[in-house]
């Protein structure tokens, strides 16, 4: 059976399980307390694809009212993560997300959709490349520590 599901509080699980391999730096526990939150607002969104049963991927996307780069209207649509189980990849799946998302945010009323990845990160790039996404800017961010 396969299908994309819009998640719900019932998902938090699985939901932050998945997750947890996308943003590793924060704990499934962690991932479940953001997540908890997030399905309480109306300007955010997760999917979850289920392959052969199981969760194989989610999508995060949310609405973003300042300003996106490379955008012309507010709110605009954001995909905020996108993952799916290295052994469930080159099938397609991730446009599915991408899609579903899309879909979610012209409900909301958005006339753009965006989004980003790290630098460096070719394998992002060129998905996004290849999901239609054109490229708006490269930024890189700099920090500095003050003295108490």
């Amino acid at each position: 059976m396969e299908e994309i599901k819009k998640s719900t509080t019932e998902d938090l699980e699985k939901l932050s399980a998945l997750a947890a391999n996308l943003w590793t730096e924060h704990t499934i526990a962690e991932l479940k307390q953001e997540f908890s939150e997030l399905l309480s607002q109306d300007g955010a969104c997760f999917f979850i694809k289920i392959a052969e049963g199981k969760p194989v991927g989610l999508a995060q996307c949310q609405l973003r009212h300042d300003y996106v780069e490379g955008t012309s209207s507010s709110p605009v649509g954001y995909l905020e993560g996108i993952y799916v189980a290295p052994e469930f990849r080159h099938r397609g799946y991730a446009k599915q997300l991408l899609t579903e998302c899309e879909k979610w945010a012209k409900e909301k009323g958005c006339a753009e959709f965006a989004s980003d990845c790290s630098f460096g990160n070719n394998d992002s790039l060129f998905w996004h490349l290849s999901a239609g996404f054109d490229e708006a800017g490269r930024v890189i961010c700099f920090v500095k520590k003050l003295g108490h």
